[in-house]
């Protein structure tokens, strides 16, 4: 296989390791834990998981006895970098317990345990891929385990296999999973313990105990790299509007992570378009105010960020679609009558006023795409929405208004960006790479003092990598209940954008100076070598919540 000089220089990288991991470990308990919310359903629902302590490592003189154990993992949901070093930190982890243990990788996802998929993880094979980005050593897949049948055939061949501990790298939804498959094999004492890793570019998977997904700090510096890129291109052009939408389907994390490393002239924050009620008008209008003021400064041009799910955010859209599909759902044989050309007027005839004013108010493109194309459950794949392109096409529409009008003077160009799948296998960047590495090695010192239902939990990461905090939290503690296809599930609860935070306020302080003045930062590309502050950092949200930014 032909390789990059980059890809050869990185395989040689070795990762930092806190203290607490390098050398023989002791597991120190902490104090007892409950949910975050819903204490008494999710204690009836996970008995045997439910209050667990929170586990510290140390190192310690002390001689570990542990016999060699066979370790499985399984790589769930979308991609994010660093999954592969947390395979080489979990490998590595097991190997130095016992130089016996076996570590066997379940292809495809969740899948693969229940369809008895698997090769074992030779250190030949994990060679070729510690520092690497992507997924593709075992595959992912999305694959939800939550049938009795699933666990019990996945148990089949963690039996057949003498494995005594699966580890599940994934979101929420996955270690929400992780916690189910845990509380199941602990009520049939099975013998089986159940680990999970905090993955997601999104960053809405951490509390204080998981201050940061894995992958978020790669994917940012990424979409970083090229809005930077995009910037200069639009201060050297000086004649188009860039709007770039970037991934991140419930939290604003990415959108805000990059803006306050980029400092563009508009970033929209889906929380904050929530809290204070706003409607597609009014994010319109706002992005138009800032274009004309911009125009009679004589630039005609800038940047606007945008979050994947700001449609969802939006409380009128959100009443617009949820009547939409409670109609479309109840007269889909009537709706497929209607002639293409008269669905429009159809629908806005049969929705109330309010929501018959937003739809009739929408794009053509993408009214038909909240009515045409939906999901297999008949909901409005809202996903497939290019919202930068209803929002450029919109604030057209409204500065083309308020040129007859006399209010506005400029030339309106918009080009259009979608940051997503660029971000999520990317070569990890050191923080990451480290990170991963750290999260796989504890999940093993988990494993050896006979923990379950615990999620890998490595902390202090706005310090040297020698001084992060090593352990474990018990899934159930971040637990909650949630309305779920119509019924109450026990999910580990989203972490959005807190208003109150310090990465939020620090960019509302610095927003109206960037929508005027042109006040772009080039990050460049992410840096593998060199000097620390360079190679190492952390990224700006995690800095300021720290307050060492």
């Amino acid at each position: 296989m032909t390789k990059s000089a980059l890809q050869i220089a990185r395989a040689a990288y070795q990762p930092k390791l806190p203290k607490a991991l390098k050398g023989n470990v002791k597991a120190v308990s902490g104090e007892a834990t409950q949910s975050v919310a819903d204490q008494e359903e999710i204690k009836k629902l996970f008995p045997n998981t439910y209050g667990m302590p929170l586990v510290r490592f140390e190192a310690t003189a002390e001689p570990e006895t542990c016999p060699a154990m066979n370790v499985g993992v399984i790589l769930s949901g979308g991609q994010a970098p660093g999954g592969h070093n947390v395979i080489s930190g979990l490998f590595d982890g097991i190997k130095r317990i016992h130089p016996d243990g076996k570590l066997y990788g379940f292809l495809m996802g969740p899948g693969g345990l229940v369809d008895h998929k698997y090769i074992e993880l030779t250190s030949d094979i994990i060679d070729e891929y510690r520092n690497t980005g992507g997924f593709d050593i075992i595959g992912s897949g999305r694959t939800k385990l939550e049938k009795e049948e699933q666990f019990e055939k996945g148990y089949e061949i963690l039996k057949e296999l003498g494995i005594k501990a699966l580890v599940i790298i994934g979101g929420d939804d996955s270690n929400t999973n992780a916690c189910v498959l845990a509380e199941y094999y602990a009520a049939k004492n099975y013998g089986v313990q159940v680990i999970g890793c905090p993955k997601t570019i999104d960053g809405d998977l951490k509390n204080e105990m998981i201050e940061t997904s894995f992958g978020f700090d790669t994917a940012c510096k990424t979409y970083a790299e090229v809005i930077g890129n995009i910037q200069r291109d639009c201060n050297s052009a000086r004649k188009y509007w860039h709007f770039i939408k970037l991934m991140g389907r419930s939290a604003s994390h990415i959108a805000l992570e990059c803006a306050l490393q980029t400092q563009p002239n508009i970033c929209i924050v889906s929380e904050e378009v929530e809290a204070k009620d706003l409607s597609l008008d009014d994010i319109v209008t706002n992005i138009a105010q800032t274009v004309a003021d911009r125009a009679a400064q004589g630039n005609n041009f800038g940047t606007v960020l945008i979050p994947e799910g700001l449609i969802e955010f939006i409380p009128a859209m959100k009443r617009l679609i949820a009547e939409l599909n409670d109609f479309l759902a109840a007269n889909a044989d009537e709706f497929a009558q209607v002639d293409k050309a008269e669905q429009r007027n159809y629908i806005i005839s049969k929705l109330t006023p309010e929501n018959a004013a937003i739809y009739a108010s929408l794009p053509e493109g993408v009214a038909r795409q909240l009515s045409l194309d939906r999901d297999p459950h008949g909901n409005v794949q809202v996903s497939l929405i290019e919202t930068e392109k209803l929002l450029s096409e919109m604030v057209g529409n409204k500065l083309a208004q308020w040129k007859k009008e006399g209010k506005y003077v400029g030339k309106f160009a918009p080009q259009h960006h979608f940051f997503g799948y660029e971000g999520r296998c990317a070569a990890p960047s050191n923080f990451d790479a480290d990170y991963c590495y750290a999260l796989g090695y504890a999940a093993s010192a988990l494993i050896a003092n006979g923990k379950t239902g615990y999620m890998s939990s490595i902390r202090n990461l706005t310090a040297p990598a020698e001084e992060w905090i090593a352990g474990g939290v018990p899934i159930t503690m971040m637990m909650n209940m949630e309305r779920r296809h119509g019924e109450m599930k026990p999910v580990i609860q989203k972490a959005l954008v807190k208003l109150d935070g310090a990465p939020f306020k620090t960019f509302a302080a610095q927003r109206e100076q960037w929508a005027k003045e042109t006040a772009y930062v080039y990050p460049g590309p992410i840096q593998y070598f060199g000097p620390t502050e360079v190679c190492d950092q952390p990224t700006k949200t995690l800095q300021l919540e720290q307050q060492k930014g």
